[in-house]
């Protein structure tokens, strides 16, 4: 490689119901990045699973016609084979004997948000093939989306979550009646009703009595298998906090204040907020730094780097807490293990840039590596070859080996 510069791919899009969020907060990382150092292959992943790449994928106006974008982009894909980086395109010539090379890829950013994506579904295909990524691993990803065992880890290391319920779809038609009177005697009302897996609050509603109960519920398991119902904090104070670098050595950002117009953060609060338009998460209405007492900032700060390290978090994450004005208790809400417009602007307001920011990441990703590719996962030995191992061959199973002893 003549320049020597560093191939990033960045990833977004995706089978995900935050699929044009994901477009908008990768446009903004891929700007910052330092183009003296490194060269950006964008992969934009459809809402049917297709990867594709291009210098088209960069511009935010494509995206209204998606299928002219598409045509004007190079299908591609990678192959789930150990140590193989590099980037194929899915259509070869009709004579070729296999695909063509489009890219080498040297580090993976994804900027995937949602499911299918941010769950460790995607995290899992990149340790397939053992490519550095920035972000999350597979189990903290998985953790880390599933409001449901995000709070069973939390509240077992004695991290504040508020009290919950929770049960999966086919649960909510078998035993209603029974989730109800669970709901009603553990928590009250009213309370917030959340599919388990989903963020950018789709699918969240507040019940205030049983008829409006049973029908967020029915709303809210549309969208995902698993279900939480959780004690709703009347008087709330929302507050975010970002946190950068690895489970054993990490930091924490200002605080942010997100402004919301009805009881719960909206879809629209987050990405359509006031008059700037549909242009990420750092234009939603928001107060920076939160007007806090330097105590309850601290505290909150602390809360917030605990999360991230319990959950064994990686990269750059944002929390969100919530504080209960009533006695000024702080609960950990949510992790947003890859946070919308990479929570670039609450670095901003920490010193680091954006430019920086992506810069941590890469480095941060290239650290972990090292650090794995240290470890043993695999042994020479190959107990096949062995003389005293499996006997009778294939037409006797394992009958006379230690693998067939009882």
């Amino acid at each position: 490689m003549c320049d020597m510069k560093t191939n990033v791919a960045v990833f977004f899009g995706g089978r995900s119901v935050e699929h044009e969020i994901s477009v908008i907060s990768a446009l903004q990382a891929i700007n910052a990045f330092d183009s003296e150092k490194y060269n950006i292959i964008p992969i934009y992943i459809t809402k049917q699973g297709r990867w594709f790449t291009g210098p088209e994928l960069l511009e935010i106006r494509n995206y209204r016609d998606m299928k002219g974008l598409t045509e004007r982009c190079t299908e591609v894909f990678m192959r789930p084979e150990y140590g193989d980086y590099n980037l194929y395109k899915a259509k070869s010539g009709l004579f070729s004997s296999k695909s063509p090379v489009v890219d080498e890829i040297h580090v993976v950013v994804p900027v995937l948000h949602g499911t299918n994506g941010e769950d460790g579904i995607f995290e899992g295909l990149l340790d397939t093939i053992g490519i550095p990524y920035a972000g999350c691993n597979t189990l903290s990803s998985a953790n880390g989306m599933d409001k449901i065992t995000m709070k069973m880890i939390l509240r077992e290391c004695g991290i504040p979550v508020v009290d919950y319920v929770w049960f999966t779809d086919k649960e909510w038609f078998s035993r209603r009646d029974s989730i109800i009177e669970e709901v009603e005697s553990k928590l009250g009302y009213p309370v917030i009703v959340k599919p388990a897996n989903l963020g950018s609050s789709v699918g969240i509603g507040k019940a205030t009595d049983r008829e409006s109960l049973i029908a967020k519920i029915d709303n809210a398991e549309q969208f995902s298998q698993r279900l939480i119902v959780e004690h709703c904090i009347e008087q709330l104070q929302e507050i975010n906090c970002s946190v950068l670098g690895d489970a054993d050595d990490h930091q924490s950002s200002v605080l942010e204040e997100p402004i919301k117009t009805g009881d719960i953060l909206s879809y629209e609060d987050k990405y359509m907020g006031g008059s700037k338009g549909s242009a990420g998460m750092q234009n939603s209405d928001k107060r920076i730094p939160a007007e806090l007492p330097a105590d309850v900032t601290e505290k909150i700060r602390h809360i917030a780097g605990e999360t991230f390290r319990v959950l064994s978090c990686h990269g750059v994450s944002r929390v969100d807490v919530m504080v209960d004005r009533k006695d000024g208790a702080v609960y950990v809400n949510e992790i947003n293990t890859i946070p919308g417009s990479l929570s670039f602007y609450l670095w901003e307001a920490s010193g680091i840039s954006f430019t920086e920011l992506m810069d941590r990441l890469v480095a941060l990703a290239l650290k972990r590596k090292r650090e794995t590719d240290r470890k043993t996962f695999t042994y020479d030995a190959n107990i096949f070859a062995m003389g005293g191992g499996v006997k009778g061959g294939t037409k006797g199973g394992l009958k006379g080996g230690k693998f067939g002893r009882k």
